[in-house]
């Protein structure tokens, strides 16, 4: 048996509006410039707290902004302006995942454990996912060990493991954790970037990622 853990924001959902926003509605919350685009979708991936800590410095009014953060990102959602699509082809590959019988999937992800649960419900994905890791339930990434508990939780070890995300975070995460780390090109880190934090391949698209990801279920030990 393999296990396959996604990141959400930026691998499987482009959520990239919402996030930008609510940062923005957080930082003029408490007077303060917000970061630019590029800087903002930079923290995607990291527990609010340290995501905010990059920010604005350890000195900075991070729980303010967290708290600040998560109510503008709850207001925002409800408006079909900043709806967070699916990347192109990923829902399918997911049903397809799912429906192996060599194929385990999981979620983890910086999102919190409401915030994973709404989404999960939202595309029906119901027990789809052996394992799902939120940023309750664990240190941030790139800390392993939100990825360590998938795996226990899955009963598969780090050589049967391959972590999917978009951003350093995911792939410093699943280095560390000893999986497979592979790299999605459309979210929010460059390709560059994603193999200088140790991926061992970064795909183009849902369908190059398949067939990576096909083709490891099937060779790898």
């Amino acid at each position: 048996m393999r296990l396959v853990v996604f990141d959400v924001d930026g691998t499987l959902v482009d959520s990239q509006h919402l996030i930008v926003a609510a940062q923005g509605l957080a930082f003029a919350e408490i007077g303060l410039p917000a970061p630019g685009r590029r800087e903002a979708l930079s923290v995607v991936g990291l527990s609010l707290p340290q995501a905010f800590r990059r920010l604005v410095g350890d000195d900075g009014p991070i729980a303010e902004l967290s708290e600040s953060y998560k109510l503008a990102y709850n207001r925002l959602r409800l408006d079909p302006a900043y709806e967070e699509p699916l990347f192109p082809g990923m829902a399918d590959l997911l049903a397809r995942l799912h429906a192996r019988d060599d194929v385990l999937i999981g979620l983890a992800t910086g999102k919190s454990r409401r915030g994973v649960d709404r989404l999960v419900a939202h595309h029906g994905w119901g027990d789809w996912f052996v394992t799902t890791q939120s940023a309750d339930d664990a240190p941030s990434k790139p800390d392993p060990t939100m990825l360590q508990q998938a795996m226990d939780e899955a009963g598969c070890g780090p050589k049967a493991t391959v972590m999917v995300g978009d951003t350093t975070f995911d792939i410093a995460m699943g280095v560390a954790a000893g999986a497979e780390s592979v790299g999605v090109a459309w979210g929010y880190h460059p390709p560059e970037a994603l193999y200088g934090a140790g991926a061992a391949i970064v795909v183009p698209s849902a369908g190059a990622l398949e067939a990576r990801l096909f083709d490891a279920a099937a060779t790898r030990p």
